[in-house]
C-alpha cells in the first residue's frame, strides 16, 4: 500500500469534492495511485508569488497552475480591487503568451473578473508581456494581469499582477493580496462569466504600442546607417514574433531576417532545449544563419518578450554573445551619450539596475553625474523607483538577466523597445566604421574591464526547496571571511537587512525591503551574492570581477578569477 502524508492527503481529498471537475478528479487519483512523490509535490504547499509573479507546473493540486489556483487568486484580486476602489468602474487589462493552456487560462481569469463585475480588456490572441504593461496605462486600468512563464520549459505556466502604473506588485500590497486569496476557499471562486463584462482589444492597442516603442527607442539614425544594418532575429517560438518585426520595419530597418523555423508560436519550443536567450544554445540556429548571411547583430527574445539576447561581431569577426551585463551597459552608456549630447542632463535624471547586476553601472552614473538607483531582483522595484520618484526622470535601466527598459512608457522589461535601442547603436557604430563590440571595449578603456558570471544550481520539488533552504541558512549563519584568497571587507545580508564591514565588524542598518539575499565584496573589487530564484527550482550564484587592463589578456585573468572563485563556493 502506497504510504500518503495525512495532512497532505488532507489537502488532497478537498479537491476530491463535486466542485472540481471530472478530469481534475481522476488526474489526482491516478497519482495516488501511481505517482506519490507527484502527489506530494502537487499538494504540500500553495504555490506562491515570487519574483516575477506566480510561477509553476501545470497540472492538477494547490502547487500546480490550474483552472482552480488561478481562479482562486483572482476571486482574491476582484475582492480586494472592491475594495481599493470603491464606487468606481474597475478595469483589468489581460495579455497571455505562446504556452500550453494560456489562452484557456487567460479566458477563465477574464470570467471570474466579469463574473465579479469588472470590465475585461483581454487580447484576442497572444501578446507581448509589456504590451500589457503599456496597455494597462493605456487603457486606464487598475490592475493588469498575463498569463506568462518567461523562459521557464515548456511545462510551466504562471500570473503576473499588475498594478494601475504599469509596474507589478510590491511589498506589501502583494502581501495584502495574497492574505485575501488565503483567506477565500475554492468553492468561493465565481467562474459564472458575464460577457458583456468582456471585451477582446487588439489592433488599436497594438498600433499605439508600437508608435510608443519607435518613438522611445529611435535615436535619429541615417535611413543609409538602417539600409546597411544586416539583422537575424529569432523569437524562439514566442510573442516577440507579433511585434518586433513590426516595430523595426516601421522604425525603417528593412533588412532583416526571421529565422523562419522558430517564427511560429509553440509552447513545446521544438527548436531548443530552453527558451531562454541568457543560455548560448538558444540562438545557436540563428548565429548559424547569421554566419550565412554576414549578418551584423542577431537579437532573440524569451517566449514573453521582456528578455533580448544580443550577438554582434567580434574584432576576428566572430559572431560573439553579449551577457546581461555588457548588454545593459552599452544601451546604458549610449542612452547617457544621447541625453548629453541634447543638453538634457540637468541632475534631475536618474539609472537604475539591481544589487545582483555589475557594479559598472553606478560607474556610468557618477562619470555623467546622474542619479544611480539599485533595488532587489525583479523590473518591478525599477518599476516602483519610476512611481516613487515622479520629480526624477527615469532615463533607463537593466538587470543582468538580460532585461533592460528604455524610459518610463512601460514599467516592466521591454525587449521590443530594447531591441529597436540595440539596433540603433549598432547602425551608427558600424556607419561610423566601428561595432557594437568595439563599442564596448572603448568603455572598458574608459571604466575598466568588469567580468560577469552566473551560477545556477537546480534543486526540484520538496526536497530540492529544503536543500535550497538549508543552503542559504549556513551561508548566513558562517560567512566567509575570504573567498579565493581576497579578504572579504563587506558582507551584506538583506534578509536582516544588515551589511558588516571588516575588520572592524562594525554593523549597519540597509535600506532596502528585506530579501533572500547575500552579498560579499572583497578587497580586490569582487562582488559575489547568491540567492534563491523566485521563479525557479534554483539557488544562483552571482560573480562580478573587474581589473583596470583591457583587452584579450584581461578577460583570461577575469576568467581565471571567476573560475577560482567558483571552485572555492564549490559550484563549479
Amino acid at each position: 500500500m502506497i504510504y500518503v502524508d495525512p495532512t497532505i492527503l488532507e489537502r488532497v481529498n478537498k479537491w476530491l469534492t463535486p466542485f472540481f471537475d471530472a478530469k481534475t478528479q481522476k488526474s489526482i487519483k491516478e497519482m495516488i495511485a501511481h505517482d506519490p512523490e507527484g502527489l506530494e509535490d502537487s499538494f504540500y504547499k500553495n504555490l506562491a508569488f515570487g519574483t516575477g509573479g506566480m510561477r509553476g507546473i501545470m497540472g492538477a493540486g494547490d502547487n500546480r497552475i490550474n483552472k482552480y489556483t488561478l481562479g482562486k487568486n483572482t476571486q482574491g484580486l476582484s475582492n480586494y480591487l472592491k475594495e481599493q476602489f470603491p464606487d468606481q468602474t474597475i478595469k483589468v487589462a489581460i495579455a497571455y503568451d505562446c504556452r500550453h493552456n494560456s489562452k484557456e487560462l487567460a479566458q477563465v481569469v477574464a470570467n471570474v473578473f466579469s463574473a465579479n463585475g469588472i470590465k475585461v480588456f483581454l487580447f484576442s490572441d497572444l501578446r507581448p508581456t509589456p504590451e500589457l504593461s503599456f496597455a494597462v496605462k493605456h487603457l486606464n486600468c487598475q490592475c493588469g494581469i498575463v498569463l506568462t512563464a518567461s523562459h521557464n520549459p515548456p511545462e510551466y505556466n504562471g500570473y503576473k499582477v499588475y498594478w494601475e502604473d504599469g509596474g507589478q506588485l510590491v511589498p506589501p500590497q502583494d502581501g495584502e493580496i495574497i492574505a485575501k486569496i488565503n483567506s477565500l476557499e475554492y468553492s468561493d471562486i465565481n467562474f459564472e462569466a458575464i460577457s458583456e463584462n468582456i471585451k477582446l482589444i487588439d489592433a488599436e492597442v497594438d498600433d499605439t504600442f508600437a508608435a510608443a516603442s519607435i518613438k522611445n527607442g529611435s535615436f535619429n539614425t541615417s535611413e543609409k546607417a538602417k539600409d546597411n544594418l544586416k539583422i537575424v532575429f529569432t523569437s524562439l517560438h514566442g510573442t516577440s514574433i507579433t511585434m518586433i518585426p513590426r516595430v523595426l520595419e516601421e522604425a525603417g530597418y528593412k533588412n532583416v531576417t526571421v529565422v523562419e523555423e522558430q517564427a511560429k508560436p509553440d509552447g513545446d519550443f521544438p527548436t531548443v532545449q530552453s527558451p531562454n536567450p541568457e543560455e548560448p544554445a538558444a540562438l545557436k540556429i540563428a548565429l548559424e544563419l547569421a554566419e550565412k548571411q554576414g549578418a551584423d547583430i542577431v537579437i532573440g527574445t524569451d517566449p514573453d518578450c521582456d528578455r533580448l539576447g544580443i550577438a554582434v561581431r567580434n574584432n576576428k569577426g566572430k559572431m560573439t554573445l553579449l551577457n546581461g551585463n555588457q548588454a545593459m551597459v552599452l544601451k546604458t552608456h549610449f542612452l547617457l551619450e544621447q541625453y548629453k549630447q541634447a543638453g538634457k542632463l540637468n541632475g534631475t535624471q536618474f539609472i537604475a539596475s539591481t544589487v545582483v547586476s555589475t557594479p559598472m553601472m553606478q560607474k556610468l552614473a557618477e562619470n555623467y553625474q546622474v542619479i544611480y538607483k539599485e533595488g532587489l531582483t525583479g523590473f518591478k522595484w525599477i518599476a516602483k523607483m519610476v512611481k516613487d520618484f515622479p520629480e526624477l526622470e527615469f532615463i533607463g535601466g537593466g538587470e543582468e538577466s538580460f532585461g533592460f527598459m528604455v524610459g518610463d512608457f512601460v514599467r516592466d522589461k521591454d525587449a521590443v523597445t530594447a531591441t529597436l535601442l540595440a539596433c540603433e547603436i549598432a547602425a551608427q557604430k558600424k556607419e561610423a566604421s566601428s561595432s557594437m563590440f568595439e563599442y564596448l571595449q572603448s568603455i572598458y578603456k574608459e571604466y575598466g574591464t568588469y567580468h560577469e558570471h552566473l551560477v545556477s544550481l537546480v534543486k526540484k520539488g520538496k526536497k530540492g526547496a529544503e536543500e535550497i533552504s538549508e543552503m542559504m541558512k549556513t551561508l548566513r549563519e558562517k560567512p566567509f571571511t575570504e573567498i579565493a584568497g581576497s579578504n572579504v571587507i563587506r558582507f551584506e545580508d538583506l534578509q536582516k537587512q544588515e551589511a558588516v564591514t571588516f575588520p572592524s565588524k562594525r554593523k549597519a542598518k540597509l535600506d532596502i525591503p528585506k530579501s533572500n539575499v547575500l552579498i560579499y565584496y572583497t578587497e580586490d573589487g569582487s562582488k559575489i551574492a547568491m540567492r534563491p530564484s523566485g521563479t525557479e527550482p534554483k539557488i544562483k550564484f552571482y560573480m562580478s570581477v573587474s581589473t583596470k587592463s583591457t583587452g584579450d589578456d584581461a578577460v583570461t585573468q577575469l576568467q581565471h578569477k571567476i573560475d577560482t572563485i567558483s571552485t572555492h563556493l564549490n559550484i563549479s
